[in-house]
């Protein structure tokens, strides 16, 4: 049962006790991204993050490191475009010393103007390694081909500018600005109980309350643009997107299971009909990615150059007979299961129920229980796939290619 707790700086704390495991995984989650950053600072939550691991007034980068191996733990953290995550996973017996590590990473970070610089570097290569992944690289044209000069459009990394544009005093900055308890959420799930919970809120107690963030946000327009890069690869890397729905939206379980159905499982008609009948490409999926007011579905998949052409036709086949006919009974019924089973699946774990416990709160405000969603999942009938298909793909798509020609397939409107 999911427990939640408000501290007395308005810091919340959603707890999901776990006597059956020995770990503990503990989050924490903080309310920005890449969505709010301005384009001079683009890049900033990411290096912020990079920064947290480089030192505090009592422990440099590598004492951060062994204080987690040595126990035989994980640490990392990760930037999306809407939030930000800490976390740690760590035997229950080393709970308390975990989050005393990741205070003091919240808390006592020097952003030291040399680890600055060495980590600027470090960043940089990321970014160059992702340039030199163009099956990665050509999502982040998606987004730009999308949503243009909108936040949502901007590259998680930042570019090689703005990188070199932040300062401690910019990272300070934009810490006071985001990172108060209003905007943050802890997320704890195993082998603890309320006590340790009360630890938690204690020594997170000096986060500050924050002067009310102005969160409103400007939602997206579609730009539905085209984007082609020449580029020396094996592979032409395609990917379309179509405008989907928002976190709230009551559509979003059509949606998954339209997607399911088209490229998001094995037996879905993109992988079939395109690796497995054709073997026109070894990586074809599709995927739906929800923000706070918009959506995207994104079909991706990489072909030799030659092949792209029928690629692109089988790709927008299959496109428009999903949105014609919609699905069938047993693809209805097969993903409905694979969707539950993949539910119950993930709550095996302390750090998938600790991340799904985190982005509700944070992201959403409540909590369903299993049985409320697969409520939900079942509610889901032909008619309502059919009319989710329709409104998706009845409307202009966005394009980005990288390839060796750089050469639009024929029939790219």
């Amino acid at each position: 049962m999911i427990k939640r707790f408000v501290g007395n700086n308005g810091l919340r704390i959603v707890f999901e006790p776990n006597n059956t495991v020995r770990s503990v995984s503990i989050g924490i989650w903080i309310g920005t991204g890449s969505r709010f950053e301005s384009k001079q600072e683009n890049g900033v939550s990411h290096f912020l993050e990079h920064m947290f691991f480089k030192g505090t007034k009592s422990r440099n980068a590598q004492q951060i490191a062994e204080s987690f191996d040595s126990i035989g733990g994980h640490v990392n953290a990760f930037t999306s475009k809407e939030y930000t995550c800490y976390y740690a996973k760590v035997l229950d017996t080393h709970a308390t010393h975990a989050v005393d590590v990741l205070a003091d990473m919240y808390f006592n970070s020097l952003f030291d103007k040399n680890e600055l610089k060495k980590e600027k570097g470090v960043v940089l290569e990321e970014i160059k390694m992702y340039e030199d992944t163009p099956d990665d690289i050509v999502h982040d044209l998606l987004s730009k081909a999308s949503y243009g000069e909108h936040p949502l459009g901007y590259p998680i990394l930042g570019t090689e500018e703005t990188l070199d544009s932040l300062s401690s005093e910019s990272l300070i900055k934009y810490m006071d600005q985001y990172y108060n308890a209003e905007n943050v959420v802890i997320s704890i799930c195993g082998n603890v109980d309320e006590k340790f919970v009360s630890y938690v809120e204690k020594v997170f107690s000096p986060m500050k309350q924050g002067s009310g963030i102005d969160k409103s946000l400007t939602k997206p327009d579609f730009k539905s643009e085209i984007i082609a890069r020449k580029k020396e690869t094996e592979q032409a890397h395609l990917c379309i997107g179509f405008e989907g729905f928002p976190l709230h939206a009551e559509e979003i379980y059509s949606l998954i299971l339209l997607n399911n159905t088209l490229g998001g499982s094995m037996s879905s008609r993109l992988f079939q009909e395109i690796r497995e009948n054709r073997g026109l490409a070894y990586s074809v999926f599709s995927y739906h990615s929800a923000f706070h007011d918009t959506g995207m579905l994104t079909i991706y998949a990489g072909t030799a150059q030659r092949q792209l052409d029928e690629l692109y036709e089988v790709l927008m086949d299959t496109v428009g007979k999903i949105r014609e006919e919609g699905m069938t009974e047993k693809e209805l019924k097969n993903g409905k299961e694979q969707l539950k089973g993949s539910l119950m699946l993930g709550l095996e774990s302390t750090n998938s129920r600790m991340s799904r416990n985190g982005k509700n709160e944070l992201l959403l405000g409540r909590h369903r229980s299993l049985d409320e969603i697969i409520e939900e999942i079942d509610k889901v009938d032909l008619n309502k796939v059919k009319e989710t298909g329709e409104r998706i793909f009845s409307k202009e798509y966005s394009l980005t290619l990288i390839s060796p020609e750089g050469k639009l397939p024929k029939g790219v409107h």
